[in-house]
C-alpha cells in the first residue's frame, strides 16, 4: 500500500426492500424547510414521490419543490436551484432521483450561502466551502455514479464547455442515502446500461494506477467480477432483484473512495468522457464507453504489467503461450465484446462529435497526471479520432 491516508465516510446507508422506512428516522435530525430536489418527473410516474410526499407530511415538514433537474446539471440550474433554497430558507436538501439530482444536491449546499462566483470558487478554482452548508440526503432512483457516499458534485457550464466534477470533503457528503434496488425497476434499458458502465469505469480509473501489491486492487477485481456477472442477468431480466441490488451495492462501493486508498488513480476516461459530455450533453456513461477502449490501447503498454493482471483476475484469459501484450489486448478485446454485447456506446460519433469537433472536445479535456501516462494535447486528439 502506498503512502499515508486516512479514512472517514459518514454516510449512513439505508438498504434494501424497506429502506425507504429509514426516511422517517432522519427527518427528525433536520429542520422543517425541506428542499425536494428531483429530475424530469420519473418519480411522480412511479409513485416513489407520493411514497416521499407522505413520510414528510408525516414527519411536519414544510415542502418546497425544486424539479426538472436535467441528467447533466447545469451551473444554471444550480442558480436557479439556489434561489429557490433562499425563498424556501432551506433547512435540508432531499434528492430524489439519479446521481445527477445528487450531485446538483450537493452543489445547491455549498452554494446557497456562498458568496461570490460560485463556477469559479468551487468548479475552476476547486476551493472547499467556507460558508454554512446545507445538510443533504439522497433517496436514489438510478445506479452508476456512486454520488449517494461521496462528495462528488459534477456541473456543465455550456458558455464555456466545460463539464467539471469538484470532489468535496466529507462535510458535504450525504448525510444519509436511501438505497432500494427495487426503486431502480423502471429505468430505461439505455440508462441502465450507462450507470453500469459508469460503475465500472469508476473502478477502472482507480485500478489503472499504481505497481505496488495494493489490497484497492484485489478488492477492484472481486466488484468488477460481481458487475460483470450481475450485468449479464440485468440486461436480460431487468426486474431480477439479486442483478440489481449486486449492482446499486456495487455503485455505492466503487466510489465512495474505499478502493481510492493507497492509489495515485487515473481519471482520464472521465476527463475525456466528460469534455465529450460538455460539447454532445450525451448521457456520462456512454460518453465513458465511447472513450475507453481507445484509452487503454493507447496506455497499455506504460502499464503492462497491470493490464495483463486486469486479463487474468477479471476477464479470466489464460496467459499459457501468451506474450505479455498478447495477453493484455485478449483482456481489452474481452471487454470490448462484453461492452458490445451489453449494449453500450462504443463510439463518439453515435453520440453526436465529429471530426470537426474533435479540436474543441480536446481543448476542453483536463489533464490528469495520476494514470500510467500523462497525455499531451496531440495525444488527446489521437484518443478521441480513435472513438470516432
Amino acid at each position: 500500500m502506498l503512502g499515508n491516508f486516512t479514512y472517514c465516510n459518514p454516510t449512513k446507508l439505508y438498504f434494501g426492500k424497506d429502506a425507504l422506512d429509514g426516511l422517517s428516522k432522519e427527518l427528525p435530525k433536520y429542520g422543517k424547510n425541506i428542499l425536494l430536489v428531483y429530475g424530469g418527473g420519473s418519480i411522480k410516474k412511479n409513485g416513489i414521490y407520493d411514497k416521499v410526499i407522505k413520510i414528510l407530511k408525516a414527519n411536519g415538514k414544510e415542502i418546497f419543490e425544486d424539479g426538472g433537474v436535467m441528467p447533466n446539471p447545469t451551473i444554471e440550474k444550480v442558480h436557479e436551484g439556489v434561489a429557490r433554497a433562499k425563498a424556501a430558507k432551506a433547512d435540508f436538501i432531499l434528492a430524489v432521483g439519479g446521481g445527477s439530482v445528487c450531485d446538483y444536491a450537493k452543489a445547491l449546499s455549498v452554494s446557497i450561502h456562498c458568496k461570490g462566483d460560485i463556477w469559479k470558487k468551487y468548479f475552476i478554482d476547486f476551493e472547499e466551502p467556507t460558508c454554512e452548508l446545507v445538510p443533504v440526503g439522497c433517496v436514489l432512483t438510478m445506479v452508476g455514479t456512486g454520488s449517494e457516499m461521496n462528495g462528488g458534485s459534477v456541473i456543465t457550464n455550456h458558455a464555456e464547455k466545460l463539464k467539471i466534477g469538484h470532489v468535496f470533503g466529507e462535510e458535504v457528503y450525504p448525510k444519509f442515502s436511501i438505497l432500494n434496488p427495487e426503486f431502480t425497476y423502471t429505468l430505461p434499458k439505455y440508462q441502465m446500461v450507462a450507470g453500469i458502465f459508469d460503475i465500472m469505469s469508476h473502478i477502472l480509473e482507480q485500478y489503472f494506477s499504481g505497481t505496488d501489491d495494493n489490497t484497492s486492487d484485489y478488492v477492484a477485481e472481486g466488484l468488477l467480477r460481481s458487475l460483470i456477472h450481475s450485468a449479464e442477468i440485468a440486461v436480460v431480466d431487468p426486474n431480477n432483484y439479486d442483478a440489481r441490488s449486486n449492482i446499486m451495492w456495487t455503485a455505492t462501493w466503487a466510489l465512495n473512495t474505499l478502493i481510492a486508498k493507497g492509489k495515485t488513480t487515473d481519471w482520464m476516461v472521465h476527463m475525456l468522457g466528460q469534455a465529450v459530455g460538455a460539447h454532445t450533453d450525451a448521457t456520462h456513461g456512454m460518453t465513458l464507453s465511447a472513450v475507453s477502449i481507445p484509452y487503454y490501447r493507447y496506455i497499455l503498454p506504460y502499464g503492462l504489467d497491470k493490464f495483463v493482471r486486469y486479463a487474468v483476475n477479471v476477464w479470466g484469459v489464460n496467459p499459457a503461450g501468451k506474450t505479455d501484450e498478447e495477453t493484455a489486448n485478449a483482456g481489452l478485446d474481452a471487454m470490448q465484446a462484453w461492452m458490445e454485447k451489453t449494449g453500450l456506446v462504443m463510439n463518439i460519433s453515435e453520440l453526436g462529435a465529429t471530426e470537426e469537433t474533435i479540436e474543441g472536445i480536446a481543448k476542453s479535456t483536463l489533464v490528469m497526471d495520476g494514470g500510467y501516462k500523462v497525455l499531451d494535447a496531440k495525444e488527446i486528439k489521437s484518443i478521441l479520432k480513435a472513438s470516432l
